[in-house]
């Protein structure tokens, strides 16, 4: 019985033997036939994501310089009264009123001026009946000369009496001119073609000569007094366009009219005035505003990309190159100037270059992609088109 249990016991290690000798040379011969193996390889030649390339494209940019700067009136006339010791009867425009060269802007109780006019005017009358009697007293001193019966005393005392009735009615028609202009004076006259800036008159006030009572933007025209340092005044010339951006984002173009001659010798700034005509049709930018703007000194050529192919992270601005082997490779530039939807790219880009638009934010260094066409633009009502199928979007989520 203990031959026979030894027997089976060598059998069964015979067997265990021969079968782990043949897993051995199965599984050698065939490597690479690990299930996790080409899990892995597949994972590998997966693309991360679905993107859109674009090459770089050369264009014109304008060149500019920015600056800081006021807003104030072209010429703020000030209006006022010549009369003194006149009431206010009427005001007949207000602030923002647009006034012609010679409008009535306001009107004077007239009542006293017409009696100043009227008491000259019988001032007048008067000096003219005494310089009447008294040029003919003259002339028949003159003709008694001849017979003596005058001295030469009385004769000059008429002559005297004469010259002095003369100039009393000089000077009372002097008088009644003067009272006149007090009349003519009674209404306020706007000086020129303007806006109404400011307003002090008040009906039924008793106003002194010289009182202010309007202020009138003279033509309506503003200007910016832009601020430019004295190394970069010598690119700015008269008749230069510029665009003025108010603190509400509203934007208006000028033209230089005219730069300081002096430069602020602590701040090392120099003024340059910008016209911005037709103030009521700037209605976002109005006097005493601060506003920046930048001077348009010419154009030039760039290498421009989409706004969406920039990618910034770390403080850097990046672009994702797309290699021949649909890899893609980060590179950190340097970026300028913005037109719409484009930006200059100041960093010099390899030959042929095509950089990722569309999902460039999901990706890193060496990643895998898979390049489509970028769609046509389409009008606004297909914008609500149904999503692409499932496998296309499955294949373009990030990883």
């Amino acid at each position: 019985m203990t031959r026979i249990k030894r027997s089976t016991v060598f059998v069964l290690l015979a067997v265990l033997l021969l079968a782990g000798v043949a897993v051995f040379f199965f599984t050698r011969g065939k490597p690479d036939a690990k299930p996790s193996d080409s899990a892995k390889a597949a994972a590998e030649a997966r693309p991360t994501l679905t993107v859109t390339v674009a090459a770089p494209q050369s264009s014109e940019l304008d060149v500019t310089l920015a600056a800081n700067g006021n807003v104030a009136a072209w010429q703020e006339a000030i209006v006022g009264s010549e009369s003194n010791g006149l009431r206010l009867a009427e005001v007949r425009v207000n602030v923002g009123d647009v006034v012609k060269r010679g409008q009535v802007l306001a009107t004077f109780s007239p009542e006293t001026i017409q009696a100043d006019v009227a008491q000259a005017r019988a001032s007048v009358a008067e000096a003219r009946a005494t310089a009447a009697d008294a040029a003919g007293n003259a002339a028949r001193a003159r003709t008694l000369a001849q017979t003596g019966a005058l001295s030469q005393q009385q004769i000059n005392q008429y002559q005297t009496a004469e010259q002095t009735a003369r100039a009393r009615v000089q000077a009372a028609e002097a008088a009644l001119a003067a009272q006149q202009v007090r009349g003519r004076n009674t209404q306020v006259l706007a000086p020129d073609d303007g806006v109404i800036s400011g307003r002090a008159a008040t009906v039924g006030s008793v106003v002194a000569a010289g009182t202010e009572l309007f202020r009138l933007i003279r033509q309506g025209r503003l200007e910016w007094r832009a601020e430019v340092t004295s190394s970069e005044l010598g690119r700015i010339a008269i008749g230069m366009p510029a665009t003025i951006i108010s603190a509400s984002g509203a934007e208006v173009t000028g033209k230089v009219r005219s730069i300081a001659p002096t430069v602020d010798p602590q701040t090392r700034n120099a003024l340059v005035y910008v016209d911005i005509p037709n103030v009521l049709a700037n209605t976002g930018v109005k006097a005493g505003m601060f506003a920046r703007g930048e001077f348009r000194l010419g154009r030039s050529a760039a290498s421009t990309v989409p706004q969406a192919a920039i990618v910034p992270r770390d403080g850097f601005n990046h672009l994702m190159l797309l290699q021949q082997d649909n890899r893609v490779v980060q590179q950190k530039v340097e970026t300028g100037r913005r037109v719409g939807e484009r930006v200059e790219i100041k960093t010099r880009l390899p030959e042929g270059a095509r950089v990722v638009v569309q999902g460039a934010g999901f990706l890193n260094d060496g990643d895998l992609v898979r390049v489509v066409n970028a769609p046509a633009a389409n009008p606004p009502a297909a914008a609500s088109a149904p999503a692409p199928a499932p496998a296309a979007s499955s294949a373009g989520a990030p990883k």
